[in-house]
């Protein structure tokens, strides 16, 4: 425990300002590369989990060495040195001088003509409109996070172009003399019925956790239909021999727990209500995955995979591994989403834009001086820089759901209807001897 006086403590906690808009830049770049599926082991995420500690040692260590490596040097190191200077010239004229030889704009009042104040008009003077490097590097974390954040929507990236600072947006159009446009003409729409797949994460323990859909009820043709929810089938639970528990023994067999989509029956639909459904269907799953677990040993292994906690909420609440899961698995496959054509070129086009609108603001350029233009351009080099790195990353895993979106899909099975008219009589004969086609005829 530290012992002092009450502000010196509270002094010795308090965080800079650079450093919690790193903190929210980087909780921002953890969601955008979905950092809380990185226990998932299937599908995109097991691509994603080879690069994860590439991209979370550029998050922790590769960018803000990179950020505060350029702020040591060029014209935002001249500029942070004359805002220190002057801080140390302040100290001075308080010390020397006295608190009222300054007025709460930090303007010189008296004493003008001490070798103090020479000093401290002349550090002022320098350093007219200079920022410190903790302001600057606080100023080009909060670039980054406002372009990043304006764009990322729900988990999807929105094409929203803008056409100025006050959020309007721009249509694209090329002199055409009708041109038809929607929001996201530039993305796939991807619909959650074609998105069905299974669902597997790792537990501390060790255990493989598996959501196996087992039964789908779903509209075709990319069309929506009678509201579908998730439901497990908890008496069909499997268990794999799993090793035993311990240090030693690694992998530890897995779970399957079967689901299948449906709408509710009647008698359904009044057990879960009439709103959030699939909340009611989970708390209750919830409740009742350990009465069908049969054997002292499963509910051992079921504890240490499943139901030990995951995180807590902000009101403190703990969540479980298999509460979280469930709502992942659950709201993957009810929410709709896009995978963009050209991530990459969007939003190279956008940076491009934001920071000649954003970064290189005219007016304070005009206010602070030429001096300053130099470190307006070297920040902005320096956010291109970053951000193109960010950008391509992002770009990798989104040109990955593209290729595997636009990858032609296997015909495993066909079935055609046609009329007899449009079939040439030259079949008829073989139709004629064909038993299972006048069954079906009756049938029909």
């Amino acid at each position: 425990m530290v012992k002092g006086t009450g502000p010196a403590i509270i002094f010795a906690t308090r965080k800079s300002v650079a450093s919690i808009t790193l903190e929210k830049f980087q909780s921002l770049l953890r969601e955008l590369f979905q950092f809380d599926c990185a226990d998932l082991d299937f599908g995109i995420y097991r691509i994603m989990n080879h690069k994860r500690q590439v991209i979370e040692r550029f998050i922790t260590e590769d960018l803000p060495r990179a950020i505060a490596g350029e702020l040591e040097r060029g014209a935002l190191a001249e500029q942070s040195q004359a805002a220190q200077e002057l801080q140390a010239a302040k100290k001075k004229v308080l010390k020397d001088l006295g608190a009222d030889a300054l007025d709460a704009d930090g303007n010189l009042v008296k004493y003008q003509d001490s070798s103090t104040g020479r000093r401290y008009l002349e550090a002022q003077a320098k350093a007219a409109g200079s920022r410190s490097q903790e302001a600057l590097e606080a100023a080009i974390y909060n670039h980054l996070y406002a372009f990043f954040s304006r764009y990322w929507q729900d988990g999807d990236f929105i094409s929203k172009r803008r056409y100025s600072k006050k959020e309007r947006y721009a249509i694209p159009y090329n002199g055409e003399e009708v041109t038809l446009y929607w929001a996201n003409h530039d993305q796939y729409y991807v619909k959650t019925a074609e998105y069905f797949t299974d669902y597997t994460y790792k537990a501390p323990s060790g255990v493989t956790v598996h959501f196996k859909l087992t039964a789908a009820d779903v509209e075709q043709d990319n069309v929506k239909g009678e509201k579908r929810f998730f439901l497990p089938r908890l008496d069909e639970i499997a268990w794999d021999t799993p090793l035993p528990l311990g240090e030693e023994s690694g992998a530890r067999g897995q779970l399957v727990i079967p689901f299948e989509c449906r709408p509710l029956t009647g008698q359904e639909a009044i057990a879960y209500g009439q709103k959030n459904q699939q909340e009611a269907i989970i708390a209750r799953t919830l409740a009742e995955i350990a009465a069908h677990t049969k054997t002292p040993r499963h509910k051992e292994i079921l504890a240490s995979s499943c139901l030990c906690v995951r995180r807590t909420t902000a009101d403190g609440t703990p969540v479980s591994y298999l509460e979280h899961h469930l709502r992942q698995y659950t709201r993957r496959n009810t929410s709709d989403f896009f995978i963009h054509k050209d991530l990459r070129g969007f939003l190279s086009r956008e940076l491009d834009f934001y920071l000649k609108n954003e970064v290189l603001n005219l007016e304070e350029m005009e206010a602070a001086g030429e001096g300053l233009a130099g470190g307006w351009f070297q920040m902005m080099r320096l956010i291109k820089r970053v951000g193109g790195h960010i950008v391509e990353f992002l770009a990798q895993i989104e040109d990955f759901q593209k290729t595997l979106w636009e990858k032609r899909k296997f015909v495993t099975e066909t079935f055609y209807c046609i009329s007899v008219g449009n079939v040439p009589e030259v079949f008829y004969p073989e139709i004629a001897a064909c038993q299972a086609q006048w069954e079906e005829w009756e049938r029909l």
